[in-house]
């Protein structure tokens, strides 16, 4: 079987194509990483019930992408006092989010060509 070559041009412009979708998976993933920690933040606010299948499915999703750092119960910022959960939550979880954001934008411009 004969083996096709490409052209300079095509090669460049598969190259191309693949930097850009996987530009477009990496911003993906990161975007679900921020709205799981968005999600879930607003459904500690709202005190959704945690025996919930889907409330439980998003909040653990967020204890598993908040790397530690931006955890609602050891996070950069610890509140005390009354509805301390919920705004250990909305700061750490939001503070997350933002920053799963940048660095997903930030990446995404670094492989995007």
């Amino acid at each position: 079987m004969a083996e096709r070559k490409l052209k300079p041009e095509q090669s460049a412009g598969t190259v191309t194509k693949a930097r850009t979708r996987v530009a477009q998976a990496v911003w993906l993933v990161f975007v679900v990483c921020a709205l799981f920690l968005a999600v879930g933040a607003l459904l500690v606010a709202l005190d959704a019930n945690e025996k919930n299948a889907l409330v439980d499915f998003v909040t653990s999703g967020a204890d598993a992408v908040d790397l530690g750092i931006f955890s609602r119960r050891n996070g950069i910022k610890e509140f005390a006092g009354s509805n301390a959960d919920v705004k250990n939550a909305l700061v750490n979880w939001g503070l997350g989010a933002v920053a799963y954001l940048v660095v997903g934008r930030i990446i995404d411009r670094v492989v995007r060509p």
